[in-house]
């Protein structure tokens, strides 16, 4: 059985419910995103986070075709069949994000910043359900479930300078850049992240009842995300106008839900 790997708390739950003969390349995919997202640190050189993205895409590209030289992509193409690399060409997906990060850009409509959630979950999602057999690649799940993670840390990302709600919709609030870091959020606002948190949950929810019921068993590890996820955006609806803390993001009872959630998976039941 692979050894559990050093993972935050909703992904060494989905970790645990991944089939065993998955659960390698999981782990393996949030190592790569974790050691991208590392040329995000706070001190590091800005010519030298931007040399560490351009290796990485490089790398990204190599893998996908079957020829890597990072320990982490070798470990997750070593896993694969041949039949199996095209999943990864969206790969890419979290360089892309970390380079918008990391020139603190700003999304202007909720396009681009479907966009961006889209992206990562090109690289993250749809292999995971791409290996898993699944008839459906989930970019819009995979882009729900992105955001949703997005809106559990609103005011820390903005007091980065990274906004994770738009432009257009902070204008529409209206609210500014400065209030969305230093919560509690005024009342248009704070009805602005309520809305957004209820709209993502009908999309996960309809991205679940997308897939067949048959293809739940092999699915189960990101099922229990969705549940964690869902539960983890009405808790932060419930907070409003406050912002969650990022430790308040998980109770004790989490791993009993993920447990549940996994065993309607299992029998193919499971629903948001």
């Amino acid at each position: 059985m692979p050894t559990r790997p050093e993972l935050p708390p909703t992904r060494a739950l989905v970790w645990l419910y991944t089939p065993v003969a998955r659960r390698e390349a999981f782990a393996a995919l949030c190592g790569i995103e974790a050691a991208i997202a590392a040329s995000l640190q706070a001190g590091l050189d800005h010519e030298v986070a931007h040399a560490r993205l351009a290796w990485w895409g490089e790398e990204c590209a190599r893998t996908a075709l079957g020829s890597p030289s990072h320990p982490l992509t070798r470990g997750l193409v070593a896993g694969l069949a041949a039949g199996e690399l095209p999943a990864l060409a969206g790969l890419a997906g979290f360089v892309d994000t970390a380079s918008w990060d990391l020139a603190a850009a700003s999304f202007q409509t909720r396009a681009s910043l479907s966009a961006y959630c889209g992206r990562w979950a090109d690289a993250m999602i749809t292999p995971l359900m791409r290996f898993a057999g699944a008839p459906q690649a989930g970019a819009n799940f995979g882009a729900a479930l992105r955001e949703i993670e997005l809106l559990g840390r609103l005011a820390e990302d903005a007091r980065l300078g990274r906004l994770r709600v738009t432009l257009a919709d902070l204008a529409a609030a209206p609210a500014t850049a400065d209030e969305l870091a230093r919560p509690p959020w005024p009342p248009g606002l704070a009805q602005l992240v309520g809305t957004r948190h209820r709209q993502l949950r009908a999309e996960l929810a309809a991205g679940v009842a997308q897939q067949p019921r048959s293809a739940q068993p092999a699915l189960r590890g990101l099922m229990v995300w969705a549940q964690l996820a869902a539960l983890h955006s009405q808790r932060g609806e419930r907070a409003l106008p406050h912002a969650l803390n990022p430790r308040d993001h998980h109770r004790p009872l989490d791993a009993w839900r993920a447990w549940r959630a996994a065993r309607r998976a299992a029998g193919g039941g499971f629903a948001l």
